[in-house]
């Protein structure tokens, strides 16, 4: 069951874990960009709950491929496209966007196992859609100064490809984790509620000052400033959007932060125990799966 909170309650969660940490901080260091102490402190007191276990189901068919991107400025960029065991007629869309240091494979490998993760949604009852990945680098899925736009890829070429394969191309869903969390808000607030029914942030990487946010996906305040997903809430507007944060996760303040910007009840945002890990996403992915279903078929 979904644990919708609200605004006072997503603070109030993670309030006495930030104070712990606060006091041990000071024996283990400051991590450069996160805050000092509490997700060190929280996974080695094994604080952050048990790891998702990818279900011992077959998955689906997967259809891959590569293709050279412009917008990647020539990068071989591969792809995926990972379906329901069986499936009737045109099939819903969802994008799945990965984190840094990742790729499409990443996804749809045993150790994460969306194809498995797909198949059990079905199994249970929840209503059938295919997955797409895609290989965006190290961009973070917004205009960069050297020209690449791993969005603009994902819009103009994964999806044209993506035709002819049994999906709906012209309305889609998102998903993404750590830097595909925060590119899946981003660009769901770009296309709209005309294109984009329904967007899943997984432990989205965001920051609240343009001087810490990363160096690998911002290189000044101001192409921060350009591409941050604060203040453009309303964006949003229209969409069903899912966030989901641990409480041991870096992220976990800026992303309380994020949450607050939205007027109350329209979004769920759920707060648990879990770090920034692919365990923790691992045991989300199936209420975020139902939750994806569920508004695509609304």
């Amino acid at each position: 069951m979904s644990r919708s909170i609200s605004r006072r309650s997503l603070i109030l969660g993670g309030t006495a874990v930030v104070g712990v940490a606060a006091v041990a901080g000071a024996g283990v260091g400051i991590e450069r960009r996160v805050l000092p102490g509490r997700p060190w402190l929280q996974e080695h007191l094994g604080l952050n709950g048990d790891a998702g276990t990818v279900p011992d189901i077959e998955p689906g068919p997967v259809v891959s491929g590569t293709f050279t991107s412009r917008h990647r400025l020539g990068a071989e960029t591969g792809w995926s496209l990972v379906m329901p065991p069986v499936s009737t007629g045109i099939l819903p869309l969802v994008v799945a966007l990965h984190g840094l240091g990742e790729d499409h494979a990443t996804l749809t490998g045993p150790s994460f196992g969306l194809g498995r993760y797909l198949a059990q949604h079905v199994a249970d009852g929840g209503e059938p859609f295919a997955i797409a990945t895609v290989d965006g680098g190290t961009s973070y899925w917004h205009p960069r100064p050297s020209g690449e736009d791993a969005s603009a890829m994902v819009t103009d070429e994964l999806l044209p490809r993506l035709a002819g394969h049994g999906v709906a191309t012209h309305r889609y869903g998102l998903i993404g984790w750590s830097m595909g969390g925060y590119g899946a808000l981003r660009l769901a607030g770009l296309l709209g509620n005309e294109v984009v029914p329904a967007v899943v942030a997984s432990s989205p990487a965001l920051w609240t000052d343009a001087n810490d946010a990363s160096d690998s996906g911002f290189s000044s305040p101001e192409e921060y400033e350009q591409n941050t997903v604060f203040g453009h809430q309303s964006d949003l507007d229209g969409i069903a959007v899912r966030i989901d944060v641990g409480t041991g996760d870096p992220f976990f303040p800026a992303v309380v932060d994020y949450v607050a910007g939205f007027p109350d009840g329209t979004v769920v945002a759920i707060n648990e125990p879990g770090g920034h890990d692919t365990g923790y996403w691992r045991r989300m992915l199936p209420e975020q799966l139902a939750f994806l279903g569920a508004s695509l078929g609304a």
